[in-house]
Formats: C-alpha cells, sequence, structure tokens
C-alpha cells in the first residue's frame, strides 16, 4: 500500500510543475515581439473612414425613404461627405407606385442635406416599367425628387424619349423636362 506521505509529495510536485507551467507559458506568449512591419498610407489625407458594402437608409415617421447600397464607400467627417462608389439605391414603393431603383458608378452623399449626386452611367427603373439612362443623376431628399441637366433617354414600352435634362418626382413617378422632347413610337 502506497503511504500518505508519498501521496501527499506527488500531488506536490504536480501542482509545482503545473504553476511552473503556466508561469513560462506567461513569459513566452507575452515576450514575443510583434510583427514588424510597414503599415501603408491606404487613406488620402482628407479620408477618416473607407467602408466596403456600407447601407445607408432614410426614414421619415418610422418609414424607410430609401435605402443605399455602395461597394465602397470613403467618409470625410470634416466636410460631412461620404464618396461612393458601385451604387444601388431603392426608393421605397409609395401607394400604387411601386420602388424605384438607381444604380450608379459613383457619387457622394451629404449627410446634412441627405442629398444624393450619382454619377457615372445612371440607370433608373421605376415600379411602372419605365427605364432612364443618364450620365448623371441628384436625389433632392426634401423635394424627393430626381433631378439631372443632363441628357436623360427614357424606354417605356413601346415609347422611347430623349431630351436634356429632367425631374422625376419620386412620389408619382411624373416626369418634367427641361428641354424638348424627341419621341418615337415602336411598331407603328
Amino acid at each position: 500500500m502506497v503511504s500518505p506521505r508519498n501521496i501527499r509529495l506527488v500531488l506536490a510536485l504536480l501542482v509545482v510543475a503545473a504553476s511552473i507551467g503556466i508561469v513560462a507559458a506567461i513569459f513566452l506568449k507575452g515576450s514575443r515581439t510583434p510583427l514588424q512591419g510597414t503599415i501603408s498610407q491606404q487613406l488620402p489625407r482628407n479620408i477618416d473612414v473607407a467602408l466596403k458594402n456600407a447601407r445607408f437608409t432614410e426614414m421619415r415617421e418610422g418609414v424607410t425613404v430609401w435605402e443605399l447600397v455602395a461597394a465602397q464607400v470613403e467618409y470625410d467627417k470634416t466636410g460631412d461627405i461620404a464618396y461612393l462608389a458601385d451604387i444601388r439605391m431603392v426608393y421605397a414603393a409609395r401607394g400604387k407606385n411601386g420602388s424605384i431603383t438607381v444604380t450608379a458608378a459613383k457619387g457622394d452623399y451629404s449627410a446634412a442635406s441627405r442629398n444624393i449626386r450619382l454619377r457615372g452611367t445612371v440607370h433608373v427603373v421605376t415600379g411602372s416599367g419605365m427605364v432612364f439612362d443618364t450620365e448623371s443623376l441628384d436625389y433632392l431628399a426634401e423635394k424627393s425628387h430626381f433631378r439631372t441637366a443632363d441628357k436623360v433617354k427614357i424606354l417605356h414600352e413601346r415609347l422611347s424619349l430623349t431630351a436634356t435634362g429632367m425631374e422625376l418626382d419620386a412620389k408619382t413617378e411624373r416626369a418634367h423636362f427641361h428641354s424638348s422632347v424627341d419621341a418615337v413610337v415602336e411598331g407603328l
């Protein structure tokens, strides 16, 4: 039979060995030098934050007005401007009108005014099936209007229109053109 004295000795040795092991592990992990490397400055000086796949939403009285997703966002908090790239904006459906989907290559969002400037191959599809193509489009939050001074091409069923300058009321889907309109009706 094993004496109690030997059991105590073995247990004391195990406790001392475990304590030494824990202290050694802490010392080894704590004494590692961090990886030395140069951190490259990837952001321009005026950009404070850069994000990927960022989502912006405007809500009024608890209801979503629009939602915008940008593949890349650079935010300048001094100017309160977010610079967007690869944009997809959906203006929520209202009443009998469907949603309006807008895509653009780039743009910027002003947090103060909630206005959005869209630039580069702007493509708009309304719930009623109208399609607008232009190079620039501004969303004016206060009026819920889309506006452009550039040439715009509109397609709807058999009708094709071209004009320079347009305002589109996002709530009613009514468009007003700033110049004469060239129209072609297909199938006649």
